[in-house]
């Protein structure tokens, strides 16, 4: 392996990292509505389970509405028994085949909470990042105890490593604090 594999390697899973941070929170709820926020909620279909967007189309009404129009009319239980079910704590609200979902206001200790966890995904994707610098540095010492690399190219390459480490780690504060303001902002 060598040294720009080591490096492009580290620096697309970091990448992965923070793509998987950015759809955790994407799916942590502010007070406003949009429409992905109902993305990870599957509905049982024919025997098989799948996102509610192949089922029905999904659009919002106003910035605290969700419309959620179901294609096939007896879809419009299931689909409403889903987003009900949801972690999301949503009350759905059936008329015919079309589903209103009103996304209630959140209160103070809500926001809190749900601060609570934003700061928890954030932190366990500056985990991820750090042990893939950590696997990128055991790499490079496997490489220098097999005499592919010189202990020059280790050091300068684990610098490399460690200014991509804080580049993410960065961007991952960025991500966690924007979404903090987010929530808090009533």
């Amino acid at each position: 392996m060598s040294l720009s594999e080591v490096r492009k390697s580290t620096e697309s899973r970091m990448v992965k990292s923070l793509e998987t941070l950015k759809v955790a929170l994407s799916k942590i709820r502010t007070g406003r509505a949009h429409a992905g926020i109902l993305d990870h909620i599957m509905v049982e279909y024919y025997g098989s389970p799948v996102p509610i967007s192949q089922v029905a189309n999904v659009n919002l009404v106003d910035a605290r509405t969700i419309n959620v129009q179901v294609w096939e009319k007896n879809m419009a239980g299931p689909v409403e028994k889903a987003i009900r079910d949801s972690d999301l704590g949503l009350n759905p609200i059936s008329m015919g085949d079309s589903i209103r979902v009103p996304m209630p206001a959140l209160t103070e200790e809500r926001r809190r909470d749900l601060a609570k966890v934003v700061r928890t995904e954030g932190e366990d994707s500056k985990i991820a990042v750090r042990n893939l610098r950590r696997d990128a540095n055991d790499t490079l010492k496997k490489l220098v105890k097999e005499k592919e690399i010189s202990e020059d190219d280790e050091r300068r390459m684990q610098d490399e490593v460690q200014k991509l480490t804080d580049k993410h780690v960065i961007e991952i504060d960025k991500l966690v604090a924007q979404k903090e303001a987010e929530i808090m902002t009533v």
